[in-house]
């Protein structure tokens, strides 16, 4: 498992949490030396690093007191486990977890020189948990699992706390952060804010541009691109309707400037993933700017970042949708992601992928 890049995050506080006691995670920042962890003069910068601010965010909602039994997925620079064991106290434990094995070692390494005992860190695929030291009376998540896995629901103690990214539709880049109670073995959401971590993987991530799920055709000449459509199981073996709804969006498109003020990125794909239903596409057809639009077997259309507009015809069925959807939107007043009422659907696969779906409605 690995983060995301810090430029990645969109950041805004979170209405719900005002109140929340911020000065323990604050005195923890003041103690535990963030560069010694994210740019040691042994290792060098690790690209697997969250923004502190974000950081202090998701410990200050997860409410970690002394004493406390702590779960993270996702180590990277071990930054984050640091301000874990401050906070959990020298009778409290941590456990931190990465599918990358290479930043575990340095981790433990680093905490150990530091004199930092009550935390450990394993090589392991986190959306597994680790049950030997469960259960836990907090779990964190620095990337985003397919869903809420059954695992960490069943390594909550009971009363516990799970603060995860999760995804709110199955597309990448689809996220929100969610503060989730366990009670009963049965978790709950209290409240959900902006934020995205990268996907967790079976095996670590080099490539932190491209997503790592969901991707459902991918061009690497005459440059890399990439399309995730929400009607996947429509389609067939040779991915076809991807392949053609990317060529669609790069030969010959038709573009055109959105006819609003800058786009609201996170408000914006908040709302598409709880209104737009299956037609619902991301592409990353630019380097370094998503798209998020609808499409067809025959047809897409979709909106950049940066308010551009392309569609594979003036005229495209996908295009009318879209400016549908967008024109809504704004009619709603760009409702900010907090907004939104969550539910944990719950899911089980015939590959044993048991846990909940967070969906997002009006």
């Amino acid at each position: 498992m690995s983060f995301t890049r810090p430029e990645q995050l969109h950041i805004r506080t979170c209405p719900s949490l005002q109140g929340v006691s911020v000065p323990s995670v604050a005195l923890a920042a003041e103690t535990v030396p963030e560069r010694h962890y994210t740019h040691h003069e042994g290792r060098g910068a690790t690209p697997h690093r969250s923004n502190p601010r974000v950081i202090h965010r998701e410990l200050t909602t997860l409410d970690v007191g002394p004493d406390m039994n702590v779960a993270e997925f996702g180590t990277g620079s071990g930054y984050s486990g640091a301000l874990l064991a401050h906070l959990v106290g020298p009778r409290g434990t941590v456990t931190s977890l990465d599918i990358d094995d290479y930043l575990v070692r340095w981790a433990g390494l680093i905490h150990h020189r530091r004199g930092v005992g009550n935390i450990r860190c394993h090589t392991a695929d986190g959306t597994s948990g680790f049950a030997d030291r469960a259960p836990y009376d907090r779990i964190v998540a620095w990337c985003t699992p397919p869903l809420l896995p059954q695992a960490w629901v069943d390594q909550t103690a009971d009363g516990g706390l799970i603060v995860a990214p999760l995804p709110i539709a199955a597309v990448p880049n689809m996220t929100l952060v969610a503060k989730i109670r366990v009670s009963g073995g049965r978790p709950a959401v209290e409240a959900v804010f902006n934020g995205g971590y990268i996907e967790a993987t079976a095996s670590p991530k080099t490539d932190l541009d491209l997503p790592g799920r969901w991707v459902d055709w991918e061009n690497r000449v005459p440059a890399p691109s990439w399309i995730s459509i929400a009607w996947r199981e429509d389609d067939d073996r040779l991915h076809t309707g991807a392949r053609a709804a990317l060529d669609r969006l790069l030969k010959n498109a038709h573009t055109e400037p959105y006819g609003g003020v800058a786009v609201d990125w996170p408000s914006w794909r908040t709302w598409a993933a709880a209104t737009a239903g299956p037609q619902l596409t991301m592409a990353g057809v630019n380097p370094d700017l998503w798209a998020l639009g609808h499409s067809t077997p025959a047809t897409a259309a979709v909106i950049q970042q940066d308010g551009a507009v392309l569609a594979d015809a003036a005229d495209s069925p996908s295009l009318t949708a879209l400016r549908g959807w967008l024109a809504a939107w704004e009619d709603a007043g760009r409702p900010a992601p907090e907004t939104h009422q969550p539910a944990l659907v719950r899911h089980d696969d015939d590959q044993g992928a048991g846990g909940w779906n967070l969906r997002l409605t009006r």
